[in-house]
């Protein structure tokens, strides 16, 4: 303590002089000694200059250092300095920490100082984190600043209605090996990709089915929480929204899937097209077969759709445009395209111009924000207005930009106004990161994991979808 203190006093020495800012009020019951005529706006910047551990040793002092300390602007300062943006973490902390549904600031947060937060934040124990995308599952630890590996989705497994308690058993056995961990040491958050997409009986009990295995097959392997929650849920929060449209262009399908209070409102309507990733990959393939560039595998047709591919704003001016570029494929050699640069992308538009009969993703938003307009779920009309792309073939460049074009050209003016699209706010991991937050929560895991004394088997539990 004696060394803390010479500390303060040998930052407070060094410290410029300054009129500015009130002079911190001695309190009737104890006084800061030497410090009490320094501003207090000083001294919570000498505060902020210590690590938090020493900071909370100074409340120990007296009370007007444990008042001073506990001011909310130090933690603040304290938490904007965490690995995590700090919007990121204030969003977290404000909208998530209660769990499901989704709660602000309420009479539960009244009092709840972001010491506390930091504190708690500070103890949260590390989760491991596997968000099963539609093609292939990022997995990594809530701690990490991304995910560590990647491996196929238990969805690719086979047919996900029966059976499937083996191939998921499988499947995260082999994810806890790749990460050297026991299952029994750490709580795990599941991102379920979207499947079984209507709200028809039949529907509801496939995925309270998936639902259900999940749950059960990791119990059964001694996890001692487990946090299961969608796909579309997660990179919404990533976006740091909790109610919005939510779209993600997956492995083989694209869906539009609107959110209210990070419930998912299939009774509005979930709106998919035929078009997804691997249709992206394959008509890239089928032109640069027409335009005879030769190419080794589909992995390198892939590379050259994340590598050159974009949207066009104006499809019809871009034909008339110079759209050469180049890049190098590792083993492969260079590789020269020009409109199939941005015809690629264009089929999320213009299916039709890739053999396949459905709407195109700006007509099934703007479907789908016609339901949810006139369905009247919220006095607010401005919940559904946020949209969200996440998935690999999302950060195609120019696609939030069109897409957003695209709906102010086609929806009505009352409801175009404010209509805003968001690229992936973390690429290709978007969910992924969505599930950090909730990993990295101050409350976690007690409002958003279940544990195995709470799951019930062919129950009726409340469980997060």
């Amino acid at each position: 303590m004696a060394t803390i203190l010479r500390r303060i006093i040998e930052l407070a020495a060094n410290r410029p002089s300054s009129g500015a800012g009130r002079t911190w009020q001695i309190s009737a019951r104890s006084s800061l000694g030497s410090f009490d005529e320094i501003p207090e706006d000083v001294l919570l910047q000498i505060l902020s200059l210590l690590e938090p551990k020493d900071a909370i040793k100074m409340s120990l002092v007296c009370k007007s250092w444990r008042s001073l300390v506990s001011d909310d602007r130090l933690w603040i300062f304290f938490l904007q300095h965490q690995p995590e943006p700090w919007e990121a973490i204030f969003f977290a902390e404000t909208n998530l920490r209660m769990g499901h549904p989704i709660q602000t600031f309420s009479h539960e947060m009244h009092g709840l100082s972001f010491m506390s937060i930091f504190s708690k934040r500070a103890q949260v124990p590390g989760s491991v984190i596997i968000d099963g995308g539609s093609g292939y599952c990022k997995f990594g630890w809530s701690k990490y600043d991304r995910p560590s590996g990647r491996s196929a989705t238990f969805v690719e497994f086979g047919n996900i209605e029966s059976p499937m308690h083996s191939r998921l058993r499988h499947f995260f056995f082999t994810i806890y090996s790749r990460m050297q961990v026991k299952p029994h040491s750490h709580p795990i958050v599941v991102s379920i990709p979207l499947i079984h997409y209507d709200d028809t009986e039949s529907a509801k009990a496939s995925r309270r089915q998936l639902k259900e295995a999940i749950y059960s097959t990791l119990f059964d392997m001694n996890v001692p929480a487990v946090c299961a929650i969608d796909q579309a849920t997660l990179a919404l929060y990533s976006a740091r929204r909790t109610s919005g449209i939510s779209i993600n262009i997956g492995f083989h399908v694209t869906s539009v899937v609107p959110i209210l209070n990070g419930k998912v409102m299939r009774k509005v309507g979930v709106e998919v097209t035929g078009i997804g990733a691997l249709k992206l990959t394959s008509f890239l393939k089928e032109l640069l077969m027409q335009n005879n560039i030769s190419f080794g595998s589909l992995y390198t047709v892939r590379t050259l759709k994340e590598k050159l591919c974009y949207v066009a704003s104006d499809y019809n001016a871009e034909l008339c445009k110079n759209t050469e570029a180049s890049c190098e494929v590792a083993g492969e050699g260079w590789f020269t395209l020009s409109k199939e640069r941005f015809q690629t992308g264009e089929i999320l538009f213009q299916p039709r111009n890739a053999g396949v009969r459905t709407m195109g993703l700006h007509q099934a938003v703007a479907l789908c924000m016609d339901h949810c307009h006139d369905s009247e779920l919220s006095t607010n009309d401005s919940w559904f207005k946020t949209v969200v792309l996440s998935g690999g073939s999302a950060c195609l460049p120019g696609l939030a930009e069109r897409l957003e074009k695209e709906l102010q050209e086609l929806l009505p003016l009352s409801i175009a106004n404010g209509v805003r699209v968001i690229h992936p706010p973390y690429g290709t991991d978007t969910a992924w990161f969505g599930a950090k937050l909730i990993s990295n929560l101050s409350t976690f895991p007690t409002h958003w994991c279940v544990k195995k004394k709470q799951f019930r088997p062919k129950s009726r539990f409340n469980l997060i979808w």
